[in-house]
């Protein structure tokens, strides 16, 4: 998949994603399988006033305070014929904000021309940028990968590797010790507009884990609402492997290797599994030191150049 390519969204999505959007269908239901192809909301006062030059027939149309105003100082005559040129533009929908009147004109062109006609109680402004972050996360690449997303002390990792490398065990011990789950076993990963990647557990399998000998298991429940997360930035990829692989060649951490996901790159360590070794424990710090690296101190270059140090003052002595 192209990360650039963005998908198009079904009205009736965007009306199941907006419940914190207030949103009244008013008219036209059958418009509710339209497609909405660009993320952005447009304002129509220029269309609704004629002008169609640039129209950007493919957004989300908002009615606010101003447009509402426009069309309320029309006689009914020029009010229908400036809705009726507005809704021949194949628009996908339209949104009456602030709680305004619906116009008997709009609901009855709505049903003619089959578009989903919403009305939204928030100001106008704040309905705009809550349904363009909305549109964006909607729209954004995402995949669907294998591997337990966890978030340690800020930082988003992925726990990856074969069925039965103890995945979720690992995860849950981090649990246990303070830190928060976001999801488990399959991981959601969605390319956000700055180039970062955002994981997020499926609806399905939300805030449960499945640990072997165990079952099914309510992290909430067991742990409380301040172990889990909805979403967390996708930091580093913990790859779990067999002690012995190729990967477990480099045992000073400063190769470090970068896992692809949507053309995005993430930082991504190897780590044998055997018998005896606290994978929670190895997990953890490995985050903690990817925190400690971001804010410039590696512990790999400075032994490096303590070691440089020695060499050249046992050479200088000499």
């Amino acid at each position: 998949m192209d990360p650039a390519q963005k998908k198009n969204i079904q009205v009736s999505r965007f009306q199941e994603a907006g419940a914190d959007l207030g949103l009244e269908l008013v008219a036209g239901e059958a418009g509710l399988k339209k497609s909405i192809a660009e993320a952005a909301l447009n304002r129509p006062g220029l269309a609704l006033s004629g002008f169609f030059d640039y129209f950007a027939n493919k957004r989300i149309q908002v009615i606010g305070w101003a447009e509402h105003a426009f069309l309320s100082s029309l006689s009914d005559t020029d009010r229908r014929r400036s809705l009726k040129l507005f809704f021949d533009q194949k628009i996908p929908c339209v949104v009456v904000a602030r709680g305004k009147k619906v116009f008997p004109e709009i609901t009855e062109l709505a049903e003619e021309h089959k578009i989903a006609v919403f009305r939204s109680q928030m100001i106008t402004k704040h309905f705009i940028n809550a349904a363009t972050i909305l549109m964006e996360n909607l729209m954004a690449p995402s995949i669907k990968v294998q591997g337990t997303m966890v978030e340690i002390m800020g930082i988003g990792v992925m726990i990856e590797g074969k069925p039965g490398m103890g995945k979720s065990e690992a995860a849950l011990g981090l649990v246990r010790r303070g830190h928060a789950l976001v999801s488990d076993d399959i991981t959601t990963l969605r390319l956000d507009s700055s180039g970062s990647l955002i994981a997020s557990p499926v609806d399905v399998t939300r805030y449960h884990m499945e640990i072997r000998g165990l079952g099914i298991i309510h992290v909430p429940s067991l742990f409380g609402v301040a172990a889990v997360r909805q979403e967390k930035r996708l930091d580093l990829v913990a790859t779990l492997c067999k002690a012995g692989t190729r990967d477990e060649e480099d045992r000073s951490g400063e190769r470090l290797m970068k896992r692809e996901f949507l053309g995005a790159n993430v930082p991504q360590l190897f780590m044998p599994v055997a018998a005896g070794r606290d994978l929670t424990n190895l997990v953890e710090t490995a985050a903690l030191d990817f925190k400690l690296r971001s804010l410039g101190h590696d512990a790999v270059k400075e032994l490096d150049e303590r070691l440089m140090n020695i060499m050249v003052g046992t050479s200088d002595s000499e």
